[in-house]
């Protein structure tokens, strides 16, 4: 668990960057219900399929916000 001034900080880098886009093009995919597709991705991306899991319950918990 991050602290308050990380969780803050990125927070704000989040609001000012964005998303890149292959968080992009994960949002799409799980907006279309395409989760396993989300999860190939995320993983050809960031290497490990535990950070994949991650990276995509953070993308459906910020679509879920919207």
């Amino acid at each position: 668990k991050s602290s308050k001034r990380t969780h803050f900080v990125r927070n704000l880098i989040r609001e000012v960057a964005g998303f890149a886009p292959y968080e992009k093009r994960i949002t799409e995919l799980l907006k279309v219900g395409k989760d396993k597709r989300a999860l190939k991705v995320a993983k050809r991306k960031l290497g490990t399929h535990k950070r994949a899991k991650k990276k995509r319950e953070e993308m459906s918990s910020v679509l879920r916000k919207m």
